[in-house]
C-alpha cells in the first residue's frame, strides 16, 4: 500500500470531523439544546455512525464545539487584539470578541451550558486565554494604563459578565465593556 493510500482515510476522517463540527455549531446556534446527533449527521451529510465515531456521546460533541469556539476566540485575541499597542484597545478588542461570539451564538451557549454546566473555557485553551490576559495586564501595568492591583481574575470576571450579558440579551454589553475598562484605569 502506498503512503498516499494509507493517508487517505485520515484526510477523509478529518474532513468528516470538520463537517460534523461545523454542522453541529450551526444547528446549536439555530436550535440550541434541542439538537440531536441524527440532526447533526443529516446536516453534515454523513451517517450517524460517523458522528458517533468522532464523538461517542452528545456531550463529547458539545465539548468539541465549545473547545472550537474558545480556540477561535484565542486565535482572534492573539492575531487581532494583542497586535494593538494601546492596552485599553487590546482589552476592548478581546472583550468585544467575546460579546460578539456569545451574541451571535446564543443557542450554542445554551447547549454548552446545558451539557457542561457552564460556558467557561477548559483545558489548554482556557490556560492560554488566561495567559493572554496576563500578557495584556503586564503591558498595561508597565505603561501605566491599568491599575497596579488589577489581576487576571478581574479580567476573567469581566469576560464572564460580557458573555452573560450578550448571550442573555440583558443589556448593552458594548457599554458594559466601556464602563469596566474605565474601572481598570489607574486612580488619581
Amino acid at each position: 500500500m502506498s503512503n498516499a493510500a494509507s493517508r487517505r482515510p485520515r484526510t477523509d476522517a478529518e474532513r468528516n470531523r470538520g463537517r460534523v463540527l461545523h454542522a453541529a455549531t450551526e444547528l446549536f446556534a439555530q436550535h440550541g439544546d434541542q439538537v440531536q446527533m441524527a440532526d447533526v449527521a443529516k446536516a453534515a451529510g454523513v451517517g450517524v455512525g460517523t458522528v458517533y465515531r468522532h464523538f461517542p456521546t452528545r456531550q463529547a460533541l458539545i465539548e468539541a464545539v465549545a473547545e472550537q469556539r474558545f480556540a477561535e476566540i484565542l486565535r482572534y485575541a492573539r492575531e487581532e487584539c494583542l497586535a494593538r499597542s494601546d492596552t485599553r484597545q487590546a482589552l476592548a478588542c478581546f472583550f468585544a470578541r467575546i460579546g460578539r461570539v456569545h451574541e451571535e451564538g446564543r443557542g450554542v451557549s445554551g447547549a454548552i451550558e446545558a451539557a457542561l454546566g457552564d460556558t467557561e473555557p477548559r483545558g489548554q485553551v482556557g490556560a492560554d486565554l488566561l495567559a493572554i490576559g496576563e500578557e495584556m495586564l503586564d503591558r498595561g501595568r508597565s505603561d501605566g494604563t491599568l491599575r497596579a492591583d488589577v489581576k487576571v481574575a478581574d479580567l476573567y470576571m469581566i469576560a464572564g459578565a460580557v458573555a452573560a450579558i450578550s448571550r442573555n440579551a440583558v443589556g448593552d454589553w458594548h457599554r458594559f465593556i466601556d464602563i469596566a475598562l474605565d474601572g481598570l484605569q489607574p486612580r488619581p
